[in-house]
């Protein structure tokens, strides 16, 4: 238990670790490839941008003779006003105003989606524009200032050369143009930022390779390790049937080894050797043990039989209803009075072609757990019944039953319920292997419904 504690808690651990492995390295691809994203994007409209350079095309040449006109009655109303809230009323209309304007009349926002469209990439995005600095001219020495928002502070006067600090982007916005509009009236420093509402996918789609290979090798890694562990515990299940197995093999042979034993040693007393009656009873039982012997011997080299070469099977076509009463009167016999034994059987008629000696070890075995695994006096109910060309004969006993975890592997070869004193009922854990491999040799099956303290039932399905 301690080493596959030990191998467990190993498995997990190192499960562990490469999965955070994993989620590290893919949250550095996410990230590098989201400033690539960004880097990519900037530089195709600084591209864009450029091209528009000496070139008869001017994207804001519309918004720029608007800011034009409205500026110049700013400077004839601007000295007009005395007032401080008048004053900051006046610069949020500006603002406003400005804000609008930009929004509205500028063409760069179709003239970049088309240069990303030439160039293979996303040209569908939403823009958002950021005013950074306002400034109205109101002499050829004096300006005034409208608007200046934080990121624009530490410029000094500026110029058409001057850059802005670049401001905060979102998660999803990429600052791609500052650019600085001007004439006699006005100055205005703005950023255009453009905005993938659908960026994380343009991301997942760029590392969807890294990410799928990623996520296999998790895949296979959490594979192999419950193969593995899979085996490991099949592995110590088998080693532990092996080894119950040989305990219950020696204990199974030392009974009749000792009794013959002893026996033997009895015919060797002087007061024995002149009885007659009482050496014929000691003969007797080394002949019973000896018989035992023999059959056990039998079921281990029928076992390796089983194992090396395919079941065969003697088939002689039968009555099903006389074969189970002749099965169960002469279990009666052999049990004597020890087991209620209740029969029902509803079979038609029927005949089917069976294996006698096989057919009776089957439900010789089922009706002898029955009385072997019960702690009161035992009550088999026997039914035989036809279903969809099947014979069926179950076997109800109100034994000691079976729990869950066992149920999965009494039909397994050496296995034995874990629960209690493994010697309190004698076997190898060999007999419902039988029944399985006959059932199935007969090409049926054998199942299995039982609860602890309740009983069991097992139903053996055979066609005919």
């Amino acid at each position: 238990m301690g080493k596959r504690n030990t191998i467990l808690t190993l498995g997990i651990l190192a499960i562990i670790f490469i999965i955070a492995a994993q989620v590290i390295i893919l949250r550095g691809l996410w990230k590098q490839e989201n400033e690539m994203l960004t880097l990519r994007y900037r530089s195709l409209a600084q591209e864009a941008n450029a091209s528009l350079r000496g070139s008869v095309i001017e994207v804001h040449d519309t918004v720029r003779y608007i800011l034009s006109q409205y500026s110049r009655k700013l400077v004839k109303e601007l000295p007009e006003i005395k007032d401080e809230t008048s004053l900051n009323e006046k610069k949020k209309e500006i603002l406003d105003y400005f804000t609008t304007a930009l929004e509205k009349e500028q063409d760069f926002t179709a003239f970049l989606s088309k240069y990303f469209e030439d160039q293979g990439f996303e040209k569908n995005f939403n823009y958002r524009i950021s005013i950074t600095n306002i400034e109205i001219i109101t002499s050829d020495t004096t300006s005034f200032i409208a608007y200046r928002s934080d990121s624009y502070l530490g410029l000094g006067s500026g110029g058409p050369g001057n850059i802005a600090p670049e401001a905060e982007e979102s998660k999803t916005s990429i600052s791609v143009l500052r650019q600085r509009l001007g004439d006699n009236y006005f100055y205005l420093n703005f950023e255009y930022y453009i905005d993938f509402s659908d960026k994380q996918k343009l991301i997942l789609r760029d590392t969807a390779a890294s990410l799928i290979i990623s996520l296999l090798s998790i895949l296979v890694i959490l594979t192999i390790f419950m193969i593995t562990y899979r085996n490991l515990m099949e592995e110590k299940r088998l080693s532990n049937l092996k080894t119950d197995f040989i305990n219950n093999m020696t204990h199974e042979l030392k009974t009749p080894l000792a009794t013959i034993t002893v026996a033997g040693k009895t015919l060797e007393m002087p007061q024995i050797r002149s009885d007659d009656s009482k050496i014929l009873s000691t003969a007797k039982l080394i002949g019973k043990q000896s018989v035992h012997l023999n059959q056990l011997i039998n079921m281990i080299l029928e076992i390796s039989m089983w194992e090396r070469t395919e079941f065969q099977l003697d088939k002689k076509t039968v009555n099903v209803e006389e074969l189970m009463n002749d099965i169960v009167s002469s279990f009666r016999q052999g049990y004597g009075h020890s087991a209620v034994l209740n029969q029902k059987y509803n079979f038609k008629g029927i005949n089917a072609d069976i294996d006698l000696v096989y057919f009776t070890t089957m439900v010789n075995n089922l009706l002898s757990n029955a009385v072997k695994y019960c702690e009161k006096e035992p009550e088999i109910n026997i039914e035989g019944f036809v279903e969809d060309k099947n014979i069926c004969i179950s076997i109800a006993d109100n034994g000691i039953g079976i729990n869950k975890t066992d149920q999965k592997h009494v039909f397994d070869k050496f296995y034995r319920a874990s629960g209690g004193n493994i010697h309190k009922y004698k076997g190898l854990g060999l007999g419902l292997y039988y029944v399985k491999k006959i059932a199935t040799a007969h090409g049926g099956d054998v199942t299995l419904n039982s609860k602890p303290g309740k009983g069991s039932i097992f139903t053996v399905t055979i066609p005919y």
